[in-house]
């Protein structure tokens, strides 16, 4: 017999508490709809997303504390929440990729949103009927440590016992809020940048940026992972791009007027290419190096799904899933509609075919990685990215074995990592998600249909986020630059995009305020938007260029593959993450810089910590608290930057109270974020 009645969960199986309620299930869909908001805010500017079932935790366990709620319901409320910052994923890892690889120009159209809708809801929930087959075999596996489900079970027990720890969310969440605002008002600088020439070379040093979400992630990842990624911006400004310079223009380096905006195009246009090959490198080192766990996940799951075609029903509340009766036609359903979406992107049947029967089968397979993965590492550490791209990369060759070519091609095999980084990243959430709901003693079909409201209502408004913030961010670059032109008088404009058949000619403004946001940016060369420097979406722009260096063997392959071995020359350095190093080259300088700062004050407190010998679940609770903070600065800024997006989209303009305000009020700012993620934890330690 197994032992997985051994359990004993927090809530018996034989109680009838409430679970699955109205009030849960509209708190939890309205928690996915903004953890999804937030998250895409965070990964599209940061390249990096958070584990949102901490904070879902500690906002459902708030508002049904308040409401007179049960254990179960804290539970449905986190679990259905917690799945939006997972849609997000699969959204940002590859939306933007049809807009970088110039697939949809424009981006947002009635038809791409609800192609990407329907994309993005049947991913979602074909990662959880891929779970409902691998739920018990992982979740079951005393080898698996779960450590972010433990986590956020703790949480709901503190709970019990009345810890209130949301006061710590909203506080950061304020804090986040107010600076952002600051910032956006010009009361605070955004960044500051020092040239320093140096005979026929030129260095250019950038200030953290002025961002508390940057600052709440360092915090998060730690010292060690914010010096790694810190070590990339370092190489890739400090190194590589005034290098290429300064070989570009040592003949006449006086010719160059503007050694910024210089510096700025050689590492868009040739350190960034570089780093994707890197990105590629540690995608796949990162598969390599949990080989072992892989296999050992593959095996266990196909072992699991030929027991759970012959076993019985659940007679435990506990052990319930969906059934393969109702799974089974799911699964049908889904190959149909992948069937018919894939013909869209490819324009053709065989191709289609193909693809749909290719996703379902490595989806499977990488849904169960994915769930193996989460029980060693958790989801903030899985490598969702490296599993898709190893996908496409497939696809794309298959794309091209059937004879496809051109952007048909590109647009099927980004379609097919779209539905692969969706399923995989829904799989993995939604197993830590079980994971959590067992230690607990909730019902697991029960949180699986959850899961699948939270997908839907998530997916529903993913789109229209990434459209807010990429248009926002297109018309307020735009904006700018128009007025600009203005006010030096100028009348007219000389193109400055890639496009071969306008190179030379001339725009009047008159005409460039009559174009699409996308053609303005494109004519005026602001380099905003997707792929931009406030929006550089670097997983994104890795499947785009990979995709395109695949099917159509672009140009920049050639910086891709010079990418590839210094990312292998990173490897045998023993570089601890070399997928990292290569972020950290992609995103802008400033950022990673804002990511490394954050990780000081983490580590500033780690070693007050040790210093007054804190151990134990005592440090536990410090760091926890200091976790909230930090997931609140993230949370109010990201809210706070989809209502200016918003503000721009609409073409509203925002007073300034300084034109070129000080960054020294900047460096005060970021000294009173510190003191509250360290001051205000340590407080707990006199509270004792």
């Amino acid at each position: 017999m197994s032992d997985q009645h051994a359990h004993t969960p927090i809530v018996p199986a034989s109680s009838t508490m409430k679970e699955f309620t109205p009030r849960a299930v509209l708190l939890g869909v309205l928690m996915a709809m903004v953890m999804g908001a937030a998250n895409a805010y965070l990964g599209l500017k940061a390249g990096m997303t958070i584990a949102a079932t901490y904070t879902t935790a500690v906002v459902g366990m708030a508002v049904l504390k308040a409401l007179k709620g049960t254990l179960l319901e804290e539970n449905t409320a986190r679990t259905v929440g917690s799945i939006g910052g997972n849609i997000a994923t699969g959204a940002i890892f590859t939306l933007p990729a049809f807009f970088i690889a110039s697939v949809w120009n424009p981006f947002f159209t009635t038809e791409h949103y609800i192609i990407s809708t329907i994309v993005l809801i049947v991913a979602g929930i074909l990662g959880i009927m891929f779970v409902t087959i691998l739920r018990r075999v992982l979740v079951e596996d005393k080898e698996l440590p779960f450590p972010e489900s433990i986590a956020a079970a703790e949480i709901h027990k503190s709970g019990q016992s009345g810890t209130q720890n949301s006061r710590h969310l909203f506080t950061g969440m304020g804090i986040g809020a107010l600076f952002s605002a600051l910032v956006e008002f010009k009361v605070l600088a955004g960044g500051w940048q020092w040239l320093v020439k140096l005979t026929k070379g030129t260095l250019l040093f950038r200030a953290p940026g002025m961002n508390p979400a940057y600052f709440g992630v360092g915090y998060i990842i730690g010292p060690r992972l914010g010096s790694i990624n810190f070590s990339g911006g370092v190489l890739a400004w400090g190194l590589l791009t005034p290098v290429i310079a300064y070989f570009m223009h040592r003949e006449n380096p006086a010719a160059v007027t503007d050694w910024a905006a210089e510096l700025t195009t050689v590492w868009k246009g040739t350190v960034r290419y570089i780093a994707i090959g890197g990105m590629l490198t540690g995608a796949f080192y990162t598969l390599y190096k949990m080989r072992g766990s892989l296999i050992n996940g593959i095996t266990r799951s196909v072992s699991y799904l030929k027991q759970s075609a012959t076993g019985g029903a659940e007679a435990l509340r506990t052990d319930r899933d969906i059934t393969l009766r109702w799974s089974l036609p799911a699964f049908g359903m889904i190959l149909v509609i992948m069937f018919f979406i894939f013909q869209y992107f490819s324009g053709s049947a065989v191709p289609a075919g193909v693809s749909s029967i290719v996703m379902l089968v490595l989806g499977f397979v990488f849904a169960a990685v994915s769930g193996y993965l989460v029980g060693i590492i958790g989801v903030s550490n899985n490598p969702t990215s490296g599993l898709t791209v190893s996908v496409l990369i497939v696809v794309a060759f298959l794309m091209l074995a059937l004879g496809m070519s051109g952007e048909p091609a590109v647009a099927a095999v980004l379609g097919v990592a779209a539905f692969t980084c969706t399923s995989v990243s829904v799989a993995g959430e939604m197993m830590q998600d079980l994971k959590a709901g067992h230690i607990i003693g909730c019902t697991p079909w029960k949180m699986q249909v959850g899961d699948m409201l939270g997908v839907t209502a998530s997916a529903l408004v993913m789109f229209l986020v990434l459209s807010l913030l990429h248009l926002g961010d297109l018309k307020k670059a735009v904006g700018t630059e128009i007025d600009r032109l203005e006010q030096i008088g100028a009348t007219a404009v000389t193109y400055q995009g890639n496009a071969a058949d306008l190179q030379g000619k001339s725009f009047t403004l008159d005409e460039v305020k009559q174009l699409s946001p996308e053609q303005q940016n494109d004519v005026l060369g602001t380099q905003a938007g997707f792929g931009g420097e406030r929006l550089p979406a670097p997983q994104a722009s890795l499947m785009a260029v990979v995709t395109r260096g695949i099917v159509e063997a672009q140009a920049e392959l050639i910086l891709i593959l010079t990418g590839v071995f210094f990312g292998i020359a990173l490897i045998l350095m023993q570089v601890k993450s070399p997928m990292l190093i290569s972020v950290g080259m992609y995103l802008p300088i400033d950022t990673t810089f804002a990511i490394f700062v954050g990780g000081l004050m983490k580590g500033l407190l780690d070693k007050v910590l040790a210093k007054k010998k804190v151990e134990g679940p005592a440090k536990e609770k410090i760091d926890n608290i200091g976790i909230l903070l930090a997931s609140g600065l993230i949370a109010g800024e990201a809210l706070l930057g989809l209502l200016f997006a918003g503000l721009a989209f609409a073409e509203i303009k925002i007073f300034h109270v300084f034109e070129n305000p000080t960054y020294l009020l900047s460096l005060a700012a970021i000294a009173i974020i510190a003191l509250v993620l360290v001051r205000v934890p340590l407080s707990e330690t006199k509270k004792g």
